[in-house]
């Protein structure tokens, strides 16, 4: 069960980052996952640095576990080729923009008529139809258009998206789990089907706290930095050397802060008697709190707050978290082969079956690394 869709056939016609990382996705648990790719340079990825003796990191790290065939589908013995190919499959996903599979043939209800048992998912900025299904969308303009942004920064402060590309994964997961579930659906109807996974939509999902907010009382969410609209203490707070972050999210935590920072006469404050009222006072606790950070170091505060069982951490950088001991338990970071032989790492799968994490089969491929092997046996099965 470390593979559970193992048996399965992806045949990929995606670039840089959501429909790669479901197709990484579905690879990991088990999916033959087939990148079709252009033979003129490939997936855009491959030139994203950073570059490993003309090998691109970026590339590697969200195409572990697939095969790639370069096909030019402007070519039309290439459409026959790519056609070959999905006949074999169980599923394709695409993120062009709304249309071009169409006019390539390789719609879905082109494939349809070929395997009516396809599950075709299509990724895109704002779904296959619409008054904006036409237009691009990049994770930017998707987080800018989404709401996300008028969220994410300080009060004030310019707008400022959130450093990792929420709206290009979001719609990747989205996309994976919409798969997997379609395939239940064809294991026991024998009719696949066409899933539309729009970043926008994806993205507006996962604020579910943001989008109740506004409907609950009319209003917009507000930027608030590292705060909470209704939680507080909770945020990054300022002790003598650095920053670290701590999160009493209700009143029993909050008791054991008072009892931390030995302070009665917070916890006895009307001001900050309960969650929400804190919250509203989140600015004044704020800085009573920091007044008391400032006499130690963050590690100091890191290691009370730990002790007394409320949540806290430092505010890592990725080489420090990285190295964490949880990481490293989890045996997260696993080795890495790139085509060029070069060593390097990666991080794996973070989900575990009965124990195991799905184990990484196949280093990233090379640029039509397997062309000979699939496309000649896709002929064959034809």
């Amino acid at each position: 069960m470390d593979q559970p869709l193992q048996g399965i056939r992806v045949i990929e016609f995606c670039n840089v980052a959501a429909g790669p990382y479901c197709g990484m996705l579905l690879a990991d648990m088990g999916a033959d996952v087939i990148k079709v790719e252009h033979p003129q340079g490939g997936d855009t990825l491959r030139a994203w640095p950073p570059i490993s003796e003309g090998y691109s990191e970026n590339f590697a790290s969200l195409n572990r576990n697939k095969r790639s065939v370069t096909l030019d589908l402007k070519d039309p013995h290439d459409i026959l080729q790519a056609k070959l190919l999905i006949q074999t499959a169980d599923v394709v996903i695409e993120n062009n923009r709304p249309g071009v599979m169409n006019r390539l043939g390789l719609g879905y209800e082109d494939v349809r008529a070929m395997k009516p048992s396809i599950v075709y998912c299509s990724i895109s900025a704002y779904g296959q139809t619409g008054p904006r299904s036409q237009e691009g969308g990049f994770d930017l303009t998707v987080q800018a258009m989404s709401g996300i942004m008028s969220i994410t920064g300080e009060p004030e402060g310019a707008p400022v998206k959130c450093g990792v590309p929420l709206a290009d994964f979001s719609a990747g997961l989205y996309a994976a789990f919409s798969v997997a579930s379609a395939l239940r659906g064809v294991a026991a109807t024998g009719e696949g089907t066409h899933i539309d996974v729009p970043m926008l939509g994806a993205t507006l999902a996962i604020a579910a706290l943001q989008t109740s907010e506004y409907f609950g009382t009319g209003r917009d969410p507000q930027k608030l930095g590292s705060a909470h609209p209704r939680n507080a203490p909770y945020q990054a707070f300022k002790a003598r050397d650095t920053y670290f972050g701590m999160a009493a999210g209700n009143n029993a935590l909050w008791e054991s802060v008072c009892k931390v920072v030995q302070r009665d006469d917070l916890k006895a404050d009307a001001r900050y008697a309960t969650t929400t009222l804190r919250a509203q006072h989140q600015v004044e606790l704020r800085d009573a709190l920091e007044t008391i950070f400032a006499a130690d170091d963050a590690e100091h505060w890191i290691e009370r707050f730990r002790a007394a069982g409320v949540p806290c951490a430092p505010i890592n950088t990725y080489s420090q978290v990285l190295k964490d001991t949880q990481v490293e338990h989890m045996e997260w970071v696993q080795p890495l082969e790139l085509p060029n032989g070069v060593q390097t790492k990666t991080f794996a799968s973070p989900v575990k079956f009965s124990g195991k994490t799905p184990e990484i089969r196949l280093r990233p491929p090379g640029l039509g690394e397997h062309n000979a092997e699939l496309l000649k046996r896709s002929e064959v099965e034809a």
